[in-house]
């Protein structure tokens, strides 16, 4: 059943994920609620990080804080979660001590058979979709409320690895050798991926992203075999179930750090993200009109590491970043979002972080002739 929710009253958001002209780029970062905020902060404190995340007040309040801070300067809320929260609800334990650590990660494809064949996703993860409709309330319709999901690779990675891994051995092993059994895992993750987005957008959300963070560890061979068919069944099937269920069909952004951009586009989504390696105006070249004809909004990609750099540097790099999209877009501020090239990290100064969305605000608006 579709829930109401007040009235949204800026969709800067929105146009530009549908490939619309807007008059100033829309600006959101990933991770923006989190550790670099002293509030955020304080409530861990007295809050283990998966606590917050299964208590919808808990995280609806920290989605908030970023909102709250930057008020008039953030278009988009993204709720408070974490991309683990799928294997958890496939039966693994995950810990943050301080990263995320798997009690007991899969070593060989026997393994996955203590794993349940079937996952209740509103039992298992209704905890996620209570904060998204909590939160869209409580944002009054400020801004809209972005939902997300590891992709299945990404997600894959973890299980096997039980952790971060600078490698990858475990986890890129079981591709090579035990490629069947690596697709049917993949399957699997990937039905339960489609649930839980088709159930964020009953809940409450209004654009989708799918971050595949370790994209980058495949070869383009390997991404096309064991990433983008899962992606892509991703985009088909939430967008057919969205419609199946009466629901909007929200824009959808792949972020696949480190994969070919071309590659990365022919999955289908609305947006594709950007990390701070690639120009826009080289991705656009190979992007542009390789599903339908269309234009493919671009996300970025500005490196975390200049909001470091003091505001000089921020200023400078913002300016040059907006340019080299306008440019991309032929002069015009069309089919782009403004955010990092990755999460922001731990260090950096909130007053920095405003300075950067100002920045944004200020460079990323094309005059009118």
């Amino acid at each position: 059943m579709t829930q109401e929710f007040p009235t949204l009253t800026n969709d800067l958001l929105l146009r530009a994920a549908r490939g619309e002209q807007t008059e100033r780029a829309p600006v959101w970062v990933m991770r923006q609620a989190g550790r670099y905020l002293p509030e955020f902060r304080k409530t861990r404190e007295t809050h283990e990080f998966f606590e917050i995340c299964r208590s919808p007040t808990l995280a609806t309040e920290i989605t908030m804080q970023p909102i709250r801070r930057y008020a008039g300067l953030l278009d988009a809320a993204i709720i408070f979660s974490d991309i683990l929260v799928v294997p958890q609800a496939m039966g693994m334990e995950v810990i943050m001590n301080p990263g995320p650590h798997f009690t007991d990660p899969l070593n060989t494809p026997a393994d996955v058979e203590k794993l349940p064949r079937e996952v209740d996703v509103e039992k298992e993860l209704g905890y996620v979709f209570e904060a998204l409709t909590l939160t869209r309330k409580t944002l009054a319709g400020q801004v809209p409320l972005i939902g997300f999901s590891g992709a299945p690779w990404t997600l894959m990675m973890y299980m096997i690895e039980g952790g971060g891994s600078q490698t990858r051995q475990k986890s890129k092993t079981w591709l090579f050798k035990y490629p069947e059994a690596s697709k049917q895992l993949l399957e699997r993750i990937t039905d339960i991926c489609v649930q839980y987005l088709i159930g964020q957008v009953n809940a409450g959300a209004q654009l989708l992203q799918v971050f595949d963070s370790n994209a980058g560890d495949l070869s383009p061979y390997d991404f096309s075999t064991f990433s983008l068919p899962y992606l892509k069944r991703i985009a088909d099937e939430v967008r057919e179930g969205l419609k199946v269920r009466q629901l909007p069909v929200v824009p959808l952004t792949l972020f696949a750090k480190g994969a070919s951009p071309s590659l990365a586009a022919s999955a289908g989504y609305d947006t594709i993200g950007l990390d701070w390696t690639l120009d826009p105006r080289d991705v656009a070249k190979v992007t542009d009109g390789i599903i339908d004809g269309r234009t493919i909004t671009l996300q970025g990609n500005l490196d975390p590491v200049v909001l470091y750099g003091g505001r000089e540097a921020i200023e400078r790099e913002v300016k040059r970043m907006c340019s080299a999209f306008h440019d991309a877009r032929g002069g015009a501020c069309k089919a782009w979002i403004a955010n990092l090239g990755h999460g922001i990290t731990p260090g950096v100064d909130p007053e920095d972080m405003k300075f950067f969305l100002e920045c944004v605000h200020k460079y990323s608006a094309v005059p009118s002739s």
